[in-house]
């Protein structure tokens, strides 16, 4: 199937845009604007209507307090926009995630896996894989046995090579997440493409999405 057919097919099944953001109540949106720019891209390409008041308003409306918030933004295609809070969070600063690696696989050649959907059936089953206790993080892989993401996360290597962390390319088939865009612009990370052997051999590994930063991170195999 090509990449035009897939997105054609995505949007036959109904399936809504997502952002997910951190709200404080001093500073506002962490990156916010990466997440409103990545949701007018996806918007465009996939022919979403998009109304930035509309999608100003709902964000405006739903924080409020004085505590960290978790907000969730939707967007469907008619343009309909609506954001759900939750309190946030954060993790202890030494908080280190064990790894697992999925049986479920991605494919590089779906165009729909470059934007934040909701259509996450292969994320939910490589979840599904392994018990909570077992995983924190899950990490697919495509059909060429490389890299891609986790299940809620970008990947990050630290090689050992005073370089900047290595990070999966995008045409391995993966989201181009916020915080990965960032640190990629910033320099503090380069695309690659990953094996497990690299994962194995990696000096240090991080997990790491807009919402939470970065996490340290081992693997189990």
């Amino acid at each position: 199937m090509s990449s035009e057919s897939a997105l054609r097919d995505g949007l036959g099944a109904g399936f809504e845009l997502i952002e997910t953001m951190r709200w404080e109540p001093q500073s506002g949106f962490l990156r916010g604007e990466r997440h409103l720019a990545r949701l007018a891209a996806s918007a465009a390409a996939l022919g979403f209507a998009l109304d930035r008041a509309a999608i100003d308003k709902a964000l405006a409306q739903a924080v409020a307090g004085d505590a960290p918030l978790r907000v969730r933004l939707a967007l469907a295609a008619s343009g309909r926009a609506e954001a759900t809070t939750q309190t946030f969070v954060p993790l202890p600063p030494d908080t280190v995630w064990t790894l697992r690696i999925a049986a479920t696989r991605l494919s590089s050649t779906d165009a729909l896996l470059r934007h934040k959907t909701t259509r996450r059936q292969a994320y939910d089953a490589a979840r599904a894989e392994f018990a909570r206790e077992d995983a924190d993080e899950v990490i697919l892989l495509n059909e060429a046995g490389e890299v891609c993401e986790g299940t809620i996360t970008s990947i990050f290597l630290d090689m050992g090579d005073g370089g900047p962390l290595k990070t999966p390319a995008i045409a391995c088939g993966l989201l181009a997440g916020v915080l990965r865009g960032e640190m990629i612009d910033k320099g503090e990370a380069v695309e690659a493409r990953l094996t497990v052997h690299d994962l194995a051999s990696a000096r240090k590994i991080f997990v790491g999405n807009s919402l939470r930063g970065l996490i340290g991170a081992r693997l189990v195999q």
